[in-house]
């Protein structure tokens, strides 16, 4: 298994190969970096030997493809419309739903030990795995088969995230929902705290929490301005705001 933690080594440039999605660009791998990009650190032999170095880089990879694609596609967006937009294709439930559709989980239970196929086999079921999964391959490709290769293979895995992404902006507790469900935690509550002014030019103030944890907190002119604000600063503390 090639050691992550050396010098780099050239770059190639993956001339003539283009696969379709990740599924493709993980049969371009040679058998021990597709070893690393498929191994979980409970089994690895050290940490430094699992997917999550792999899949650091590879969350950088795919924001710089995706970023590009989206600067591309919309000229006339500005810079917060197209952070919104990249958000929605580079989010963990995108990548999430792009390993399972490339059969990545089944190929990281295909390839974990023997003994550890049970654990595998659960692992694969929770909601960040799979998301892993996706950008160590997608590291794996830019070291192993090269930009071209992964470049290909993301805009082949993230076509229909990236035709999505500018229909679907969501008002922030919209966006709010989307991302607790696709967490797989529980529902977040909102409460209205008080009002200011008199009743013909009120200003409301509300706050969203989760299992009684103040994520946000905003203030507007009606009940339901005030809970999208506090939405957005909850989006902003998680690290899915503009």
């Amino acid at each position: 298994m090639p050691s992550t933690t050396s010098s780099p080594a050239p770059v190639p440039d993956g001339a003539g190969q283009h696969p379709r999605d990740l599924a493709g660009l993980l049969d371009l791998l040679d058998p021990e970096l597709r070893e690393e990009a498929l191994t979980h650190r409970d089994w690895a032999p050290r940490r430094s030997r699992s997917y999550e170095r792999l899949e650091f880089l590879g969350d950088a990879v795919l924001g710089v493809i995706v970023t590009t694609a989206l600067f591309s596609r919309h000229p006339g967006s500005s810079e917060g419309e197209l952070t919104r937009m990249r958000q929605r294709v580079v989010s963990r439930e995108a990548c999430a739903r792009v390993a399972r559709a490339c059969g990545l989980p089944e190929a990281m239970v295909q390839a974990a030990p023997t003994a550890r196929a049970d654990d595998a086999a659960a692992m694969a079921r929770r909601p960040s795995v799979p998301a892993a999964l996706a950008e160590s391959v997608i590291g794996a490709g830019w070291i192993g088969p090269g930009p071209a290769a992964t470049t290909s293979a993301v805009l082949g895995a993230f076509s229909e995230a990236l035709d999505a992404a500018p229909a679907r902006m969501l008002d922030p507790k919209s966006a709010l929902q989307e991302h607790v469900q696709g967490a797989g935690g529980t529902p977040v509550r909102y409460e209205i705290t008080g009002h200011d002014g008199p009743p013909q030019d009120r200003t409301f103030h509300a706050r969203v929490t989760q299992d009684d944890v103040v994520l946000g907190s905003g203030s507007g002119r009606s009940k339901q301005a005030a809970e999208q604000q506090a939405a957005a600063a909850a989006l902003r503390v998680l690290g899915r705001g503009a």
